[in-house]
């Protein structure tokens, strides 16, 4: 059995830096439409893996998964439609499926990214307090690159350009939160493979940061 799952993570960790690495080189030779048009599929398969690796196997961790969605969803919303959460900004296209303005996937995302950091931070800390904040602040850190890359990948586009201060400031508070009710709950996720999905989309993201910004 732990043969078996072991086999799964290898697996799973190949396909995601895989995909990560593909759709850099893929995007250095110019195929950039190509890779990028399949944002979705990749953001899909990704939130599988979790499920499969993290695992999302209990009705605990598949609550805390929903509300973590749910959270993300949420506040988008709010900060799509009234712009004082992170700042003035609109999505665009390259992320499926909207309602009322915000990606399915972007909670997707949230979800995602809330658990990985959460399983490394406890991985780092014993202490309640710097779980919680190591967590958020791996989120913030990951979220600078995202910012750079996302208006020429047509994920989203800020009103005066650039992402604002308390948008990192209001990613930071909700991190905090989310952070606080996965330790709380006392659940466990797959270090290594949080570790290794991580790692590929910062390397991803600091790809595009360094093209778009360097």
């Amino acid at each position: 059995m732990i043969w078996k799952q072991q086999n799964a993570r290898n697996l799973s960790i190949g396909i995601v830096w895989l995909f990560h690495l593909s759709a850099i080189i893929g995007v250095s030779l110019g195929y950039f439409d190509w890779f990028i048009k399949k944002t979705p599929l990749n953001l899909i398969i990704l939130g599988i893996l979790v499920v499969i690796n993290f695992p999302i196997d209990t009705s605990k961790k598949k609550w805390i998964t929903v509300l973590f969605f749910s959270t993300g969803m949420v506040a988008e919303w709010i900060g799509v439609q009234y712009g004082f959460l992170f700042g003035e900004y609109l999505y665009g296209n390259n992320l499926g499926i909207q309602v009322d303005g915000v990606p399915l996937l972007i909670g997707v995302n949230w979800a995602i990214l809330a658990l990985c950091t959460a399983a490394i931070s406890a991985h780092v800390f014993k202490n309640m307090i710097f779980k919680i904040i190591f967590g958020a602040l791996l989120m913030v850190f990951l979220d600078f690159f995202i910012e750079v890359a996302a208006p020429s990948l047509d994920f989203w586009t800020w009103t005066l350009g650039d992402a604002p201060l308390k948008n990192y400031i209001a990613w930071f508070m909700i991190a905090l939160f989310l952070h606080a009710v996965y330790h709380a709950s006392k659940i466990k996720g797959d270090f290594t493979f949080s570790l290794h999905l991580y790692a590929a989309q910062l390397i991803f993201f600091a790809y595009f940061y360094g093209v778009y910004r360097l």
